[in-house]
């Protein structure tokens, strides 16, 4: 178990040298496994991550006017406007973790911050790896003053960004800002 309480991830190890695998190879395995490591270390083939990005569907926006119409609304930091909008996107589309996630924002914003851990709690319930929703969270947990919970989130991005990840950095700048402070 780690921190989070999570199952830890294990990986298998190699056992033998990767020249040593490569070397019982082919010529033409041998070139298939460079290729591959090659487009792997470019980003030219698109795998599926640990961590989904801060939102996991742009696209999401472009066809639902609600939703578009919320994202400009939280632009503006214009919350009420954002919440309304974003609650019509979520009664179209309930599982959607990055509406939960906004919703959770704009209510922080407004400092309701009972129906703001709600919707991150309903984000992280959809997708327990959205890195976002650990953010918003482990910072209304400090505004709550509960650093506990705040490092529980920190514990899990750190877990969930297996590459550096603004979303832990600055969750991280928080916490330490935060114990910083005395609090």
């Amino acid at each position: 178990m780690n921190a989070s309480g999570n199952a830890a991830r294990s990986f298998p190890r190699r056992r033998e040298p990767l020249h040593a695998t490569c070397r019982s190879r082919s010529r033409t395995g041998q070139l298939a496994t460079r290729l591959l490591r090659s487009a792997l270390l470019c980003g030219a083939l698109h795998l599926p991550a640990y961590a989904e990005p801060y939102e996991e569907n742009p696209a999401a926006a472009a066809s639902d006017p609600d939703y578009a119409a919320g994202k400009v609304a939280l632009d503006r930091k214009n919350w009420p406007q954002a919440i309304k909008r974003f609650q019509q996107a979520a009664l179209r589309d309930p599982d959607n973790a990055d509406l939960h996630n906004y919703l959770g924002y704009s209510y922080r914003n407004l400092k309701q911050l009972d129906l703001s851990l709600k919707h991150y709690y309903h984000a992280l319930t959809i997708n327990p790896h959205h890195r976002g929703a650990h953010e918003y969270i482990g910072e209304a947990f400090l505004m709550l003053g509960e650093i506990d919970n705040a490092e529980r989130h920190l514990a899990a991005l750190r877990d969930i960004c297996l590459l550096p990840c603004d979303e832990l950095d600055v969750l991280d700048k928080a916490v330490k800002a935060y114990r910083a402070k005395g609090k």
